[in-house]
């Protein structure tokens, strides 16, 4: 057995041969892969096999859809069959919001090139025959769904990695692995010690017992699965006898998944009462194994299967399969590189590895070699979940997700598990005020203030939902008056040193103030990406403040940690400073009476340290309601009492607390992008506009700045706009397409309704020699064409005269 190599790749499943074979095909031949049994040992070999391309992220998607395409690729490569089945499928809909979210879908895969299509019962009866259609609206058609041999497929990429010069080390237990002072690993094994460069965890069930060797907790849950195999059934043999294959069928309604299996059919169930397994660990001696039978936990799915597909009624069961796969709290993987640790990296938690699988090996190899993948892969990125992550939290999630592994996703709904987990603290006061609650990043966010017989419950929606009147309230609020919120949702970092400015003009690419002020900037990535989108607030000429999301926290400070310098500490303190923004005209009247300090000179973009009732604050003259405002930031431990002292001050000027909702309809009065919609690693500064927060005159050689200078030279191919839209009951959420002359020009990153404009609007990317003002286009919104044009002019302060003045 090799003693060193490049990179370790631990484990044998689909997961990480694919890693193993695309490191080989992105240009890295000295890797090696450790398996402690056979190659499959784990989930692989006992999985259904299907894959498709359907997934709520269209980067997601996209992956998936290079997962499917690479199948052919590796038996050409390699001469072996992956057992590769097109048969095409369809997803049911049984009622309005299930029809409503595949048009959702429908309308993100006109962009993406994805040829899918709705259909009527009808067609459904065409394309599925032993399907009954009796309460179906209609189906979501994809003619690349299909399924495979996962054993097959699973060699292939093992043939073709080895054919790219990897090695494979079967029977080879990992026992430990040790990370040397210069940041490779040694990594123990049953047949010796591998001096590794990298590690990669492709461990599946065994994700978190690989993790742990490294001090690592990965927020992954193996949970029982089951599907059945029918004996023959007559429909399916006059199919095969006609020459044909009957297509998978998704019932979201059945929780269930169908596809024909020789002569007969498969069927799995996502039941509501699930079970989690290994919930201690995942023994080391299991394998090549099954769980007992257990019919007892699927007998209502089956009651209902019977029913959507009678000819399951009459069939016998030929064969039942039961066993283990891993999830993570949200169902998506956990790829990329590991937070805190140098050279380790994750590709565990891939529940659907043979529609993922490809795109995760391709992924990780693209960071590791390339430093950075080709798109946003947030999605799946291991750094979305914080070091607060327990497996007290991971385990209800991963239940709730499996509950709803078919259920409709809403853009606007909360789900419950594993809540309240992270509060502050005004959860008790916001409570009693009405707060509504979300979460993001684990912390519990009001989304809105729930008043006299405004509900108390915003009920899921891909449609304007019930809070709609209560955020309208909220905006007209702020515009006309104040309102207050907590800005305990913003990511928070100290940057202190000698080298602090010098180290800051490296990383960001913008103009990094002077003391006493603030300044936006954009982050990037070396290849012009943006990574980042932050507010830098210089205290003193060694000392720094940065705000940006707070969901990213794992995200930028693993970039922070990776890009480290001598002469710089860089602390995370997103949980040890809170405190509030008051916005609106009569902002500034509310902090005057609540502070000695003469506010006649402060300046938009000015910071001050000053007492603000009994607590000591750092404020901000910025917010990013677009209005008049300022944040004012104070140790957690004072936050209450500052409430007291601002809500107190704010009575007699009509102070309103508000949430998230009215947020992000009071920042599209000013088309303010948000991050993760209109700023994220799939788009460029200037395709967003944000290159005007880089400054090209300075002598620092950012990250990103080569990339940036020639996008400036050449121009981006496309551009970020704003577009008012003639919409009914439902606004843009994200990935809409926008049509140009009857044809797909561009999509939506996201949109709303303008509460204070009373107008719905849209943001996203139109082809730049086609963004000018006025142009008009159309938007499908589910299912709907909606006639829409540009606009240039923010709906509010246009020239920036009250925020600014």
């Amino acid at each position: 057995m090799k003693t060193t190599t490049q990179v370790a790749v631990i484990g044998g499943g689909v997961v990480g041969c694919s890693v193993l074979y695309h490191l080989t095909k992105l240009g890295w031949s000295d890797v090696m892969l450790l398996e402690r049994s056979e190659l499959t040992s784990g989930s692989t070999w006992h999985a259904a096999g299907g894959f498709h391309t359907l997934n709520g992220d269209t980067n997601m998607a996209a992956l998936q859809g290079y997962t499917i395409r690479l199948y052919k690729e590796l038996e050409e490569i390699t001469g072996m069959s992956c057992g590769l089945h097109h048969v095409g499928g369809i997803t049911l809909a049984d009622n309005r919001d299930r029809f409503d979210m595949l048009l959702a879908e429908r309308a993100k895969h006109r962009f993406m090139g994805l040829e899918t299509e709705i259909v009527g019962p009808e067609e459904i009866r065409k394309i599925a025959p032993i399907t009954n259609t009796d309460g179906i609206i209609g189906a979501l058609y994809d003619p690349l769904d299909g399924h495979l041999d996962p054993s097959g497929t699973t060699h292939a990429y093992a043939k073709a990695a080895r054919m790219g010069g990897a090695t494979i080390e079967t029977h080879c237990m990992v026992h430990e692995t040790n990370q040397r002072a210069d940041g490779t690993w040694d990594v123990v094994t049953n047949k010796g010690t591998i001096h590794a460069e990298h590690v990669v965890n492709a461990g599946g069930l065994w994700a978190r017992e690989v993790g742990a060797m490294a001090g690592v907790y990965f927020p992954l849950h193996p949970m029982e699965h089951q599907y059945l195999v029918t004996d023959s059934i007559p429909q399916i043999e006059a199919i095969i006898d006609a020459g044909g294959e009957h297509p998978h069928v998704m019932d979201p309604a059945g929780e269930s998944y169908l596809r024909q299996e020789g002569r007969g059919l498969c069927i799995g169930f996502y039941e509501q009462t699930c079970r989690p397994w290994a919930v201690d660990g995942t023994s080391w001696d299991f394998g090549h194994e099954l769980l007992p039978d257990d019919f007892d936990k699927i007998t209502d799915s089956i009651e209902f299967a019977y029913r959507r597909f009678p000819v399951l009624a009459e069939a016998g069961v030929k064969s039942v399969i039961h066993g283990p796969f891993t999830f993570a709290p949200d169902g998506n993987p956990l790829v990329g590189p590991v937070p805190g640790l140098r050279n380790y990296w994750s590709a565990c938690g891939v529940m659907a590895g043979f529609s993922q699988g490809g795109g995760v090996g391709l992924t990780l190899a693209q960071w590791m070699i390339e430093g950075e993948p080709e798109r946003d892969v947030f999605a799946m990125d291991v750094a979305r979940f914080g070091d607060w992550i327990s497996p007290g939290y991971t385990r209800p999630k991963v239940i709730e997700n499996y509950q709803k592994r078919f259920s409709v996703s809403y853009p606007n709904e909360e789900l419950p598990a594993a809540r309240p987990a992270r509060t502050t603290p005004m959860y008790d006061i916001f409570t009693d005020l009405g707060a509504v609650w979300g979460q993001q990043y684990g912390l519990e966010v009001p989304n809105y203030f729930a008043q006299g017989d405004e509900p108390g419950y915003e009920t899921p929606s891909f449609r304007r939902s019930n809070a709609f009147d209560a955020t309208g309230r909220e905006v007209r609020a702020v515009r006309s008056g104040v309102g207050i919120n907590e800005v305990h949702n913003f990511g928070k970092y100290r940057i202190v040193g000698p080298a602090a400015r010098d180290w800051l003009d490296r990383i960001m690419a913008g103009r990094i103030p002077k003391p006493g002020r603030v300044s936006l900037t954009p982050m990037l990535s070396p290849k012009g990406k943006l990574i980042g989108d932050f507010t830098v607030s210089c205290l003193y000429e060694t000392e720094f403040r940065l705000t940006a999301s707070y969901g990213s926290q794992a995200f930028h400070m693993r970039w922070f940690l990776q890009n480290a310098q001598d002469g710089v500490a860089v602390e995370n303190i997103s949980d040890r400073q809170n405190g509030f923004q008051i916005a609106g005209p009569k902002a500034t009247q509310v902090l005057a009476a609540c502070t000695r300090d003469d506010l006649s000179g402060f300046r938009f973009l000015d910071l001050r340290r000053m007492t603000v009732g009994m607590a000591e604050c750092i404020v901000q003259r910025v917010s990013y309601t677009g209005d008049l405002g300022y944040e004012i930031y104070c140790d957690p431990m004072a936050q209450r009492q500052l409430w007291w002292t601002l809500w107190q001050a704010g009575q007699e000027h009509g102070i309103v607390p508000f949430g998230m909702r009215a947020m992000m309809s009071l920042r599209l009065d000013k088309f303010f992008g948000s991050w993760m919609r209109e700023f994220s690693p799939d788009y460029t500064a200037a395709e967003t506009g944000l290159d005007r927060f880089i400054s090209f005159s300075k002598n620092a050689d950012f990250i990103g700045r080569a990339a940036a200078e020639a996008e400036r030279a050449s121009g981006p191919a496309r551009r970020l706009v704003a577009f008012e839209v003639d919409a009914e009951d439902a606004d843009v959420n994200a990935y809409e397409p926008v049509w140009l002359g009857g044809k797909v020009a561009g999509f939506c990153t996201s949109g709303g309704y303008s509460h204070y404009a009373g107008k719905s609007i849209a943001m996203g990317f139109l082809p730049t020699d086609r963004a000018a003002d006025g142009l008009e286009v159309e938007i499908e919104i589910l299912g709907q064409l909606c006639k829409a044009r540009v606009i240039s002019e923010p709906l509010f302060d246009a020239d920036g005269a009250r925020m600014r003045g």
